[in-house]
Order: C-alpha cells, then structure tokens, then sequence
C-alpha cells in the first residue's frame, strides 16, 4: 500500500511501535483493505482504540464483519444524514 500522507513510517516504527501499528491498521481499513488482509484478533484488541478514527459507514461495516452487530450508528439514519421522509406531506406523496 502507498501511504500519501508524508509520514515516515520507518521512523515511527522504531521510536513508537504501538503508535504506529494502530495508525498502520486505521490506514489498512480506511483503504479499504486492498492489498493487505487484516488479523482479525488484531483488529479486534485494537478495536476500542481506533473506532473514533474511522469513517463511520466503514466502522459499521467492521462492527458487523467482527461481531454481527451495527450499533454504533442509529439505524434511522439516510445516506446523506438526512432526517426520513414522512408520509404526511400535503399533496399525499412523500
């Protein structure tokens, strides 16, 4: 995977491990898991840590590849966060 941000990976691999393999798997996911497979134990102990830095629909899919839940959005909510159309409108149409 090519990483575009400007961070120097050997130099953080060797002066902060643990900083670094959180921020390797958060750009793993956010990348949509291309080119490498991810741990699944891995993951999951990390989990905690790294969910706030994740998009949310991407988080909601992990949760649910992990462990069968979608529990960290509501379920009411549309693609463009947009609040559900009521079926009372005016002209009877929603």
């Amino acid at each position: 995977m090519y990483n575009w941000s400007h961070i120097d990976e050997e130099t953080m691999k060797r002066e902060d491990p643990e900083k670094y393999r959180l921020w390797r798997l958060t750009s793993i996911i956010e990348s949509d898991c291309i080119d490498e497979k991810l741990d699944r134990a891995e993951v999951k102990a990390a989990w905690p840590v790294i969910k706030d830095q994740i998009d949310p629909w991407t988080r909601r899919a992990i949760e649910y590849i992990l462990w069968g839940t979608t529990s960290s959005l509501p379920a009411n909510l549309s693609w463009w966060n947009k609040p559900p159309k009521t079926t009372n409108s005016p002209g009877g149409t929603t």
